[in-house]
């Protein structure tokens, strides 16, 4: 009986040093430089616009243009019915009717 009791004792101090640890771990942090550097360098950055990068960071996509038109699509399927049908199967089965 005692080893069970032990076995619990230390099953709960273990929980109970996991939980009073910090995640994600602190890390000591000395800096070297004062506050008016750390301005300046970022006043610096700014105006040789390293800081701004907005389109390399975030580019802004266009949308595709269609290589087809509406049209050219129709006159198409009109054009050859059996493309027509056999479209239509294959939506009709990717339904599941």
């Amino acid at each position: 009986m005692p080893k069970i009791m032990i076995t619990a004792t230390l099953v709960a101090a273990t929980g109970a040093v996991f939980a009073e640890a910090s995640y994600p771990p602190e890390v000591s942090f000395a800096s070297n430089k004062t506050r008016a550097e750390v301005i300046a360098e970022l006043k610096q950055e700014s105006d040789e616009g390293g800081l701004n990068s907005p389109a390399s960071t975030n580019p802004v996509l266009q949308p595709a243009a269609p290589a087809t038109t509406r049209a050219a699509v129709k006159a198409e399927l009109n054009a050859d019915a059996t493309v027509a049908n056999r479209e239509l199967d294959v939506l009709r089965i990717n339904a599941g009717h």
